[in-house]
């Protein structure tokens, strides 16, 4: 049967989308290469969730064929860092060639993907058209449009989040705002394909600048001997000109802060690098190894060694309530109290297994026996299941990267 749209890869980003689409009435079929995406689904997805798009017609393939019976394909593949820092392209080109030798006049292709700035143009569309020997802006349309998935986050879906487009042409805007219409309740036009490639590099910056910013804050403010908590609490009653923002072990996510000094499809010259950028990546970076320091430093003021400690990580995930691990700090902080000899075990509900490395991660079955048998319990992510006044009360010593625990319970990053 042939579907309205064609959603290829079913993974943080895709994922979503068809569910939006699903429930907007559309159809629609998720194209992965994975016959097991949707056992581990992504993107705030749950089983459940997948579920009721399954029994309301959502299809998966893996035959490629079925892309050239849609009418709108949404490219959603994941692009991680690669070696050198720049994102990793590879998994888009495949979706490309799989999708050009099947693409038909008066397609939409649309990309969702984080890319660098001119990817849209100068990657994408030659790939779409030496495949299949259509021309873009012609023969079927193309643009780009920033994905705005936040996992868990309950006060801002598809239907109330606007969705920004740029196409290659006016038409192909046009054509774009008609598909993401009837998915959302604003469509906001850019001027083209790298204005709205541009927006996710704004966009994601702006979240990582001002992490680093009161990642760093957290650690003056400890050195000081001032309660950032109390300082952002404070803070964020100001009606204007700030944000809050909170300090945490390290930046996890998909999403990873995009430095458009480089732009190998730009065609043109490379753009200035964006020097903040780069040092807010250094920042968060650095702050497993903070963590490391003060877990150290509290283990030695009770007369104890990191070397033979036990500690406990409590919540690994990347973000509260998800079962998502994508960049999670507390692989590497798992990873350097192992080095200093420590006895390493978490406890986390949404993830039943974890390996840092090659090296399984004991997993807690009870969380206040094992917070009263570890010499130093860490709070990584704060999940809402967790009573932290009561866990306050059995860990022998508790360090709080999240300010989540009562004053005066814990000790705080």
């Amino acid at each position: 049967m042939p579907a309205d749209l064609a959603v290829v890869g079913l993974g943080h980003l895709g994922l979503p989308l068809a569910q939006a689409a699903v429930g907007a009435g559309i159809e629609t079929v998720g194209y992965d290469l994975d016959p097991h995406r949707l056992a581990d689904p992504a993107g705030g997805v749950t089983p459940a969730d997948v579920r009721r798009m399954l029994s309301a017609g959502f299809r998966t393939a893996t035959d490629p064929a079925e892309l050239g019976r849609v009418r709108t394909a949404v490219i959603c593949a994941p692009t991680p860092l690669s070696a050198d820092g720049t994102l990793d392209l590879s998994a888009v080109a495949d979706a490309a060639h799989t999708l050009a030798a099947r693409l038909r006049p008066h397609t939409t292709v649309l990309l969702e993907s984080a890319v660098q700035p001119g990817t849209t143009e100068g990657f994408l569309r030659p790939l779409l058209e030496q495949g299949s020997g259509l021309r873009a802006g012609r023969d079927f349309h193309l643009a780009y449009s920033p994905s705005r998935v936040d996992p868990g986050r309950r006060s801002h879906g598809y239907a109330n989040t606007p969705k920004v487009i740029g196409g290659l042409t006016p038409a192909c805007t046009e054509s774009a705002a008609a598909f993401y219409g009837r998915l959302t309740d604003k469509v906001v036009r850019a001027r083209g394909p790298r204005e709205a490639e541009t927006v996710k590099v704004l966009e994601t910056n702006f979240r990582h600048v001002n992490i680093a910013l009161v990642n760093e804050m957290a650690v003056l403010c400890h050195d000081l001997g001032v309660d950032l908590w109390d300082v952002i609490r404070c803070a964020e009653t100001k009606p204007f000109g700030f944000q809050a923002f909170r300090p945490g072990p390290g930046v996890g996510g998909h999403d990873v802060p995009l430095d458009p000094g480089f732009l190998p499809h730009t065609g043109g010259a490379p753009g200035r690098p964006l020097r903040m950028v780069g040092l807010a990546r250094e920042i968060n970076t650095r702050m497993p190894q903070y963590v490391i320091q003060r877990c150290a430093t509290l283990l030695n003021e009770h007369g104890k060694s990191a070397r033979g400690a036990r500690v406990l990580l409590l919540g690994i995930t990347y973000k509260p309530d998800l079962a998502d691990l994508e960049a999670s700090p507390a692989y590497e902080i798992a990873r350097r109290l192992m080095n200093l000899g420590a006895a390493v075990s978490y406890h986390d509900p949404y993830v039943p297994h974890w390996r840092v490395g090659e090296l399984p991660v004991p997993r807690a079955d009870s969380l206040y026996e094992a917070a009263a048998g570890a010499d130093l319990t860490v709070l990584l992510q704060h999940h809402r299941t967790y009573d932290l006044q009561g866990l306050a009360v059995k860990a022998q010593l508790l360090l709080d990267t999240r300010g989540a625990t009562p004053i005066g319970a814990a000790h705080r990053l």
